[in-house]
């Protein structure tokens, strides 16, 4: 029966040499012995179920024995076919797990194109079932996808982005995938399991690595696709496993481009081990705080404006964010004065309209640090501005034994500079730094003029005397006529600003002998 069913059968049993044939080695057969005796019953006539897991076997066992219907009506090769286009790829589940079926069958099935029809047939159900939903949740389609493996899931992802699939979906399921093959990486949040010691080259953490390299690859390319916390987690992974430095940078960017969209447990995602015993490498996080801060600094540029002057709202809700995060990393004893100041200095200063949070970091940070010195503690607070601290936080700061004297006696001097003005002491900072210097600006001009006053009639003084001495010889004793420097001379006593309480001669008459010899009565003062 199985000679009548099956040409390769066939023809080993001819060409054999021995006179009794009792044994034919059928070892290499797609899908073992299982998928033989299944085969063995089709050709006895006993009845056997096709079904989505075992078709694509027993099509390729069809094809190695050669049960085709050139040989026999009917024959194997033609009942699986029929079931693959009547039944199993009409639908999206059963193409997935005809596909998954197709793992251990490599490389017959590609040769016999099942693998593409199912891709084909997949990627066409899911990008409808992503349009139009048929039923609920609308992302049970990707649940499906994700039982496969990622060389399969590959091709279902590149075909579904040449039928036009949106980002949004290609994400959801990138999402789904990646959240079932590496849960304990991604998903699981709690770390437990998980130590920071695990072998680097084990076997499992080797297949995590180039799972997730070639998920990063998959990813789409509108980087806002996906959620900002997903994104957190995968850098994380990366960092853990020590991926190539291709596939982290590429996270890094991707994180960089949405980071006004971030969390303060989003950053510590990032920065933490899984067992939250200590600190990453807070390159990762400096990379990504750089890259958003240049990026808006070339906006501002391209829409003709100033950074330094106006900083985007997304820049200041970077800056808080930060801020914060700052202060949650700064009870770890690991963390150097460096790494801290690093992190606060990629901000610019004016993002922060007022400096409070960063002081709250900077406190946290020197009480987790006690050991400091005061040039330590300086240098920590050398981030801050004390003029761009709130009255509460100011008060604050000019009770806290923790800050250096330097920034304790910055605080009380602005409040004492707030008092003196009868100002409002809830007035921002930055505007009476500009009263103060428009002030400075003033007193100068004000001492340029007077000094410019005192060399005129200094001048004019000298040229009177000149004129007097002449004046009698050439006129003959007569009444003096006004010059247009005496003119001048007493124009500008009365504009003299020392005339009062100071030595004024503007008035002092030119023909009056004046006893300069006669000490003026003073009165001895230490005012």
């Amino acid at each position: 029966m199985l000679v009548a069913k099956s040409n390769y059968i066939r023809k080993l049993i001819m060409e054999s040499k021995e006179a009794d044939l009792t044994n034919i080695d059928l070892s290499d057969i797609p899908g073992g012995p299982e998928i033989f005796e299944k085969a063995a019953k089709f050709c006895y006539g006993v009845n056997f179920e096709i079904t989505v897991h075992n078709v694509a076997a027993l099509r390729c066992a069809a094809e190695y024995l050669q049960m085709t219907d050139k040989y026999c009506d009917g024959n194997l090769a033609g009942r699986t076919e029929d079931f693959l286009k009547q039944v199993a790829l009409t639908s999206l589940s059963g193409a997935v797990v005809v596909l998954k079926s197709c793992e251990d069958l490599l490389p017959k099935v590609e040769e016999l194109k099942i693998v593409q029809r199912c891709v084909d047939v997949a990627s066409t159900k899911a990008c409808n079932e992503a349009n139009f939903p048929s039923r609920s949740p609308p992302n049970w389609w990707t649940e499906e996808l994700s039982i496969l493996d990622i060389g399969f899931f590959e091709k279902i992802i590149a075909a579904m982005k040449l039928r036009g699939a949106k980002s949004l979906t290609v994400a959801s399921a990138l999402i789904t995938y990646t959240e079932k093959t590496l849960r304990d990486l991604v998903r699981d949040h709690t770390g437990n399991g998980i130590k920071s010691s695990d072998t680097e080259d084990s076997d499992l953490r080797s297949r995590q690595r180039e799972l997730l390299e070639a998920i990063v690859l998959l990813l789409p390319s509108e980087r806002a696709a996906l959620p900002i916390n997903f994104l957190c987690c995968l850098l994380r992974s990366a960092i853990f496993l020590k991926v190539v430095n291709t596939c982290k940078n590429e996270l890094e960017k991707r994180i960089s481009a949405i980071l006004e969209h971030v969390t303060v447990d989003d950053l510590l995602v990032l920065s933490f081990t899984y067992d939250g015993e200590k600190l990453f490498d807070l390159d990762s996080v400096r990379r990504i705080i750089s890259g958003f801060v240049e990026k808006e600094k070339s906006v501002a540029v391209f829409n003709g404006g100033d950074f330094q002057e106006v900083c985007s709202t997304a820049m200041q809700r970077v800056a808080k964010t930060v801020d914060a995060y700052l202060g949650e990393i700064a009870t770890n004893g690991e963390l150097s004065i460096s790494k801290f100041n690093g992190i606060a200095n990629l901000v610019p200063k004016d993002a922060r309209k007022v400096d409070d949070d960063l002081y709250r970091a900077i406190d946290i940070f020197l009480k987790a640090h006690p050991n400091l010195d005061e040039i330590e503690r300086e240098k920590v607070c050398s981030v801050m501005d004390p003029l761009k601290l709130s009255y509460e936080a100011r008060v604050h700061a000019s009770q806290n034994k923790r800050l250096p004297v330097q920034i304790v006696l910055h605080a009380l001097y602005y409040d004492q500079l707030k008092l003196r003005s009868g100002a409002d002491v809830a007035q921002d900072a930055m505007s009476t730094r500009s009263h103060l210097q428009a002030d400075v600006s003033l007193v100068r001009e004000n001492e340029a003029l007077r000094s410019e006053l005192m060399k005129m009639k200094m001048y004019i003084s000298d040229m009177k005397k000149t004129s007097s001495a002449g004046g009698g010889k050439g006129l003959g004793g007569g009444s003096k006529k006004p010059t247009f420097f005496s003119s001048m001379s007493k124009t500008l006593g009365k504009l003299n600003p020392f005339r009062h309480g100071s030595k004024d001669t503007s008035n002092i008459d030119d023909v009056t002998a004046v006893d300069v010899t006669k000490p003026r009565r003073r009165r001895f003062s230490i005012s």
